[in-house]
């Protein structure tokens, strides 16, 4: 029999297959890719059908998309509680036992993680808006994830949990103290919901990059991710701002005060140093609010494949 190769996930597919068996990419897509290596995860079609064991996963919606599951008594999954959207009554359920117990509450992690076993069927949503990612995990393969970008993992996935390194970085990504993690026993897969567009970049041995760490969403474990600080840098001195950034200064000194008075004067129209704040004043009060914020940013150094979500809550510190 003939197979294709996929392009998202590289398994081999039956040729007459519209859609890829382990990860659900269309089959008869190109990958969009940007001039800097990133290229977009696939865009499931509705009701794409993804194997795993003998068990079949079903996704569904372009805007708050759901997977659905039939799920064989062989097979297993394990999921938040609350990602389940809803399940046939005859599906039986359990608790899964996971370490960490005190540390997993006070990190911000999923104290109790569910299990469900077939036969019957299920679904899972993440409630917002985004895409799913379908990521096939083979014996030897180890994942990390944003904690909570989880939506469901097959039962031949081992589950544990890595600290981000750098208290800054997770404090500002709003990602907690810690990842989890995930490797197979034996293949399965791992569906994630990531916020707006999902992208993938392949880092090359010694590649480095700096993304929001609102933006990260999972890595290859031979990946390497620190916080580092990024300066704001103050914008080039030029005389004909200068009155106009030494006036922001007073005002900006007086806290609230100020800022009502450097308004009324500009209201006013008044020249000298207030007219210069009006006509240079776009540059002087960045160097007033910007000299001393940082952004806090996630490196990532390859080698290995880094995935990101477009849509973040950005954080600045000063």
């Amino acid at each position: 029999m003939q197979r294709i190769a996929c392009r998202w996930c590289r398994a081999q597919t039956p040729a007459d297959a519209l859609s890829c068996d382990r990860c659900g990419a269309p089959l008869d897509a190109r990958d969009k890719v940007t001039d800097s290596g990133w290229r977009e995860a696939p865009r499931l079609r509705n009701l794409t059908e993804i194997h795993f064991g003998a068990s079949t996963v079903q996704v569904d919606g372009a805007v708050v998309p759901v997977a659905e599951m039939t799920l064989d008594p062989s097979d297993t999954v394990f999921f938040e509680h609350h990602a389940m959207l809803w399940k046939d009554h005859t599906v039986p359920m359990a608790v899964m036992s996971s370490p960490g117990g005190m540390q997993r509450l006070l990190g911000d992690m999923p104290f109790v993680l569910s299990v469900a076993r077939g036969p019957g069927r299920l679904a899972f949503s993440r409630d917002a808006a985004g895409s799913l990612v379908v990521l096939p995990v083979d014996p030897g393969m180890e994942i990390d994830v944003r904690g909570h970008a989880m939506l469901a993992a097959s039962g031949t996935l081992s589950y544990a949990f890595v600290k981000v390194p750098g208290l800054r970085t997770a404090l500002m990504g709003g990602t907690g103290m810690y990842q989890d993690q995930f490797t197979a026993t034996a293949p399965g897969v791992l569906i994630l919901h990531g916020y707006g567009t999902v992208f993938e970049r392949t880092l090359a041995a010694g590649e480095s990059l700096q993304l929001e760490p609102g933006g990260f969403l999972y890595k290859d474990a031979s990946v390497t991710l620190e916080s580092v600080n990024v300066d704001i840098a103050a914008a080039p001195d030029a005389s004909k701002t200068a009155q106009g950034m030494q006036t922001a200064k007073q005002f900006a000194g007086k806290g609230f005060r100020g800022l009502k008075a450097m308004r009324e004067l500009m209201s006013d129209g008044v020249a000298g140093a207030a007219g210069q704040l009006l006509s240079g004043g776009g540059a002087a009060l960045g160097n007033v609010f910007s000299s001393n914020s940082r952004l806090v940013m996630t490196r990532l150094t390859g080698p290995g494949r880094v995935g990101m979500q477009s849509m973040y809550q950005h954080r600045v510190t000063d």
